[in-house]
């Protein structure tokens, strides 16, 4: 067996199937801003037809998210990072997303 893989924790279905994948849809889109935005903009101005107008803009935001999804390395990358974030939660007790606010000065 490979040593490599006897330290690496196991992952849980949802984790594996969920919460990582969703993890990688927002990284995702950090990375495609350009592409959203495009698109975003090309609904707003299509307004009820813009199933019809933005198709480029819409294949050219599938194209980046699906580069990305399929990457092996990103998924990598969001697994070490959502491992991170779950070491912390049981060492804190608090989630990833509260430990991020700033916390209130003196009142």
């Amino acid at each position: 067996m490979d040593p490599s893989k006897a330290e690496e924790p196991q992952l849980r279905h949802v984790e594996k199937d969920v919460l990582i994948p969703k993890l990688m849809r927002e990284k995702a889109k950090e990375r495609c801003t350009q592409h959203v935005d495009v698109f975003s903009r090309c609904c707003k101005d299509a307004g009820f037809f813009m199933v019809f107008r933005c198709r480029e803009e819409n294949a050219a935001l599938k194209e980046c998210l699906t580069l990305h999804y399929q990457d092996p390395a990103f998924f990598e990358e969001c697994k070490q990072e959502y491992l991170r974030e779950k070491q912390e939660y049981k060492q804190t007790g608090i989630p990833a997303k509260n430990r991020k606010q700033k916390l209130p000065t003196s009142m």
